[in-house]
């Protein structure tokens, strides 16, 4: 029997791909690969991404609101579709859940996933609910649409394309970091109160209730700008620069001092001894945008101050690395699948 652990998620996503069947039908232009399913709908194509939360794996109740939650969980699968250029239309939940549960708890939940829905001007169109045996488990599946002209896929980047993220990086994963030592506080002492600092906050607005860049979405659309590929930073910008080079079958290299980190992260990053550059590369939950532009695309985004270039796309698919102000240069790893 083969351990999970020795291929990871991009290994079992790949297995399962390959055990696939061809598309029987028409309509079906792209399955299992990419940020979400792709449909032929005649003047444009519709898009389908699934994504699943699994309560003390993807989240910790005793600091996520259910309001927060609900809101994150459409947040998930509306990212997907933005990341294939495309704007979110439908939604349906799934919820599993066992009877520690009160009614006015699900409410809570249902109050963010409602809130996000508005956010996002997506109708809430039906979903599933079931009993539960370990916890708390959302499944959102979220349809989308985009015009055939504008679509962007994970594996069409070029050599020398100039390569962008929205926003920042590693905020999120700092703001756990915080959820988690407070966590540890309380357990240590139940009569200690949680120490938050205001100057914090950003952290932990990006933790547990993050955006989708829908609106970048539609300024790329506003500017004439259609990125050559483009996916969501949701597992770190490592991983998600991996996915893309490997599929586009390019290299890249990355400028370490261009990667954007909000100050409140340099100085939480500080204070746990961990390096800022490493909670953007590897920490994850960020839903910003990684994309690739063609070098005289990128000159109408030069002035954009929620876009950043942080390096470019090589023909080398062996080199991707990360380069410091001093000329070195080090291979870019993701740190791989949780264990099970």
């Amino acid at each position: 029997m083969t351990d999970l652990n020795k291929i990871g998620e991009v290994g079992l996503i790949e297995r399962i791909r390959q055990a696939t069947s061809a598309p029987a039908h028409p309509e079906t232009v792209r399955g299992i690969g990419d940020d979400a399913a792709v449909f032929d709908w005649g003047d444009q194509y519709g898009l389908l991404a699934t994504d699943m939360l699994v309560e003390g794996i993807h989240f910790d109740l005793s600091y996520v609101p259910l309001k927060h939650l609900g809101y994150k969980a459409i947040t998930f699968g509306v990212s997907d579709i933005a990341a294939m250029n495309g704007l979110p239309i439908q939604v349906t939940v799934g919820i599993a859940l066992s009877s520690r549960f009160p009614v006015e708890a699900i409410d809570e939940l249902y109050e963010g996933i409602r809130a996000a829905c508005t956010a996002y001007d997506v109708d809430l169109v039906g979903g599933d609910t079931t009993a539960s045996r370990s916890g708390l488990v959302i499944s959102v599946t979220v349809l989308g649409k985009v015009s055939k002209e504008v679509i962007t896929y994970r594996n069409t980047a070029q050599p020398n394309d100039v390569v962008c993220v929205t926003g920042d990086l590693g905020a999120a994963y700092l703001g756990l970091q915080l959820l988690e030592r407070e966590k540890q506080v309380f357990l240590a002492d139940p009569n200690m109160q949680p120490s938050l600092p205001e100057e914090r906050s950003y952290l932990l607005q990006r933790q547990l209730r993050p955006d989708a860049r829908t609106d970048i979405v539609h300024e790329l659309r506003e500017l004439g700008v259609r990125p050559t590929a483009m996916i969501d930073v949701s597992d770190g910008l490592a991983s998600e620069l991996l996915h893309l080079c490997h599929q586009s079958g390019t290299g890249a290299v990355i400028f370490d001092e261009n990667i954007p980190i909000d100050d409140q992260a340099h100085l939480a990053a500080d204070e746990f001894k961990i390096s800022p550059i490493t909670a953007a590369l590897n920490g994850g939950e960020d839903y910003e945008l990684l994309f690739t532009v063609r070098p005289q695309e990128f000159e109408k985004l030069a002035n954009h101050s929620r876009i950043t270039a942080i390096g470019y796309l090589t023909a080398d698919p062996s080199q991707i690395v990360l380069a410091t102000k001093a000329g070195q240069q080090t291979p870019i790893r993701a740190q791989g699948w949780a264990q099970l």
